[in-house]
Order: C-alpha cells, then structure tokens, then sequence
C-alpha cells in the first residue's frame, strides 16, 4: 500500500514561489510514511483562443481537482497580485465546487505560502485571500508558530500565517537561510498533523 500523500499546489510566474513548494514538500517528506504531490497549475488568458500545452514543458503537472480528494493535506501557494492570490490559482479553485459539494477536502489540514517583490507588498493579504476558499471547504488551517525564531529576527519573509518570500522588484532573490529554514518546517508541520488527522478520521 502506497503512503498518503499532501498536495503542493502553487502558480509561480518567475520560480520563487516553484523553490517554496519544494522547500515545503522537502519538509512533508521529512516526515515518515508520508510524500509530497507536487502540482501547479497553467496560466490564464484574456485572450480566448489562447491555450496552454495539456502537459507543462517544464515543472510540475498540472493539477486536477481528483488531487483534492486523494491527498490528505494541501499546502497552497501563489505570488502575490495587489494583495491577493494569483488569477490561475483562483480560476483552479473557483472550478471545485464538485469537492465542496461532497465535502471531498472537511477535515483535511492546510497552510499557504506566499512570494512578493517588497516586503510590504501584501504578503499577509495574499495568504488571508488562500485561506478564504479553504475555510469555505472545511479544511484545518495551519500557520507557523512563533516557536521557529526566524519569526522573530528574520530580515525577509515568513509570517505565522504562512512562510513567505522576498523576492524583490526584479525577482532575483535568492530564498533567504531563514525563508528556507521556515518553508522546510512549515511543510513538516503540515504532515505531521495531517497524520495525526487521518488517525483521527479513519
């Protein structure tokens, strides 16, 4: 039999937010007898004849909302736009009604991360607009506590809401040692409650 797994979906435009996911998955599979599910999602056109190849040509898979059902936990992330979510993350969410009318995500645990250009650019609102939909599912919201001290002296990102990164105007950034430290435990928090939930809920 196969260990459980926790999606990690994200949309990232310029691959701050893609080393999040990983630094996350790289602390769900810290964890024993658990993996990460590593999935993103396409990008979105105002232009309606305007499509995206069926596979990626780099990266992840695209996520499909079957991936709801068959893991155990979810980690979540986008960069932000103007305070809030990106619009393909938003568009993948708003076509899971089919989950929310079976309660297919009640119970499952969740956390978000984040990227921004400046480190006032919305951070803490773009994770607060992830959870919304997440609530709205049923799904058990989990932040980072203030235990990790990164919280408390980092010079770049990371909330209790939810790891975040400072990537700058440009994008060029790198992921900061206390960015890492927190997306790693961030991902290994996430896999040990969502065993603990599968316990409970079995």
């Amino acid at each position: 039999m196969s260990s459980p797994e926790i999606l990690v979906l994200y949309y990232s435009r310029h691959g701050a937010t893609q080393k999040l996911a990983r630094l996350i998955a790289e602390g769900i599979e810290s964890v024993s007898g658990i993996g990460a599910r590593i999935r993103t999602v396409p990008a979105i056109s105002a232009v309606c004849e305007a499509t995206e190849p069926a596979v990626p040509s780099e990266g992840a898979p695209y996520a499909e909302h079957s991936d709801f059902e068959e893991c155990i936990g979810l980690a979540m992330g986008s960069p932000t736009r103007f305070g809030n979510m990106a619009a393909p993350l938003k568009y993948f969410l708003d076509g899971s009604s089919a989950q929310w009318l079976s309660g297919a995500l009640q119970g499952k645990p969740a956390c978000v991360f984040t990227s921004t250009g400046s480190l006032h650019g919305g951070q803490e609102t773009t994770l607060l607009s992830m959870m919304i939909p997440l609530m709205h599912h049923g799904m058990v919201l989990v932040g980072l506590p203030y235990s990790h001290s990164e919280l408390m002296n980092t010079a770049t990102g990371g909330t209790p809401y939810g790891v975040t990164h400072l990537a700058h105007a440009d994008g060029s950034a790198p992921i900061s040692a206390d960015e890492s430290r927190l997306a790693i435990a961030q991902g290994k928090r996430l896999a040990e409650i969502a065993l603990r939930l599968r316990v409970v809920r079995s």
